[in-house]
Formats: C-alpha cells, structure tokens, sequence
C-alpha cells in the first residue's frame, strides 16, 4: 500500500525513534516543542531511528542526544541532532562518504537510507557538521514550505 507524505510532529516521530535505544544509558532531549511539524515521508521515524541507533553503535561514550531546531533567515529551516561523543565524530575526509551505500563499519545503510528517506518528499538534505573529538552533530535542512508550527 502506498502511503503519501503528510504533517508529523516532530517531537513526538524523535520520541518513537528513540525508542529503540536503552534511554537509561542515553538521555535524549526532543528539544523542539509539541508544536514543530514537518512534512515528510511516513518513514520520517526511520531518520531519528537510524540517527540514535548510529550513537550509540559508533559513539563509545555517548551518553546524551540533543535534538533541536533553528529557523533560518530564508524560512528554511535545520533540524540538528548532536550526541556528546567525546571521542568520537566523525573525521573531516568521511563527511560526505558516510551517505553513500555501502560505506560505514555496520551494514553501510543507516546514513544512506536517511539520505534517501529525506530526499523523498520536499528536498530536504542532511549533512553531518560535528567537530571530530567532540561527538557528531547531523543538520538536516529542511526547505521553506515543508515545515510548520502546528496548533496545540
């Protein structure tokens, strides 16, 4: 069955995501308020899924995750998820690679299916802009026009 886009909250899509990691060892703050909607593909969860999930596989110290979201003076907007990885990061000449199929030390599709799954509705893209040393830090851009304040 083919399902359409259609307006999530991301609190909460970032809270199902989360689900999937041991909460325990891992503090993860959904910083963006009930109110934050995008429009995006139903699989939006598999972002936030494969985001935490890579965290904690690469992330030897990680022990929080912070979600947040910025407008952007173009009515854009980039919605950032960093962990306080202190060892880790993600080295300067892998930022771009990591996105491609079949790179990584798992099964190389984590980072390229959230590729995929954001470039499926409304263009939005993700980069990864983290200092290596100080944990990872992935921005997703997300266009004007895709995402919203919803009502409460």
């Amino acid at each position: 069955m083919l399902r359409h886009p259609r307006w999530q909250v991301v609190h909460d899509v970032c809270e199902e995501g989360a689900d999937g990691i041991d909460r325990d060892a891992i503090r993860v703050s959904c910083n963006t308020g009930g109110l934050l909607d995008i429009y995006a593909d139903t699989m939006f969860v598999k972002v936030f899924y494969n985001l935490f999930d890579n965290a904690v596989r690469h992330g030897d110290t990680v022990t929080e995750i912070d979600v947040t979201f910025t407008e952007e003076p173009d009515g854009s907007g980039i919605l950032s998820v960093a962990d306080n990885g202190g060892v880790g990061g993600v080295p300067e000449n892998q930022k771009e690679r990591i996105f491609e199929r079949g790179v990584g030390s798992n099964t190389g599709l984590g980072l390229f299916i959230i590729g995929e799954v954001l470039g499926i509705t409304g263009g939005c893209s993700i980069t990864e802009t983290g200092k290596e040393g100080e944990g990872a830090c992935f921005s997703i851009h997300i266009p004007a026009g895709t995402w919203r304040y919803g009502q409460p």
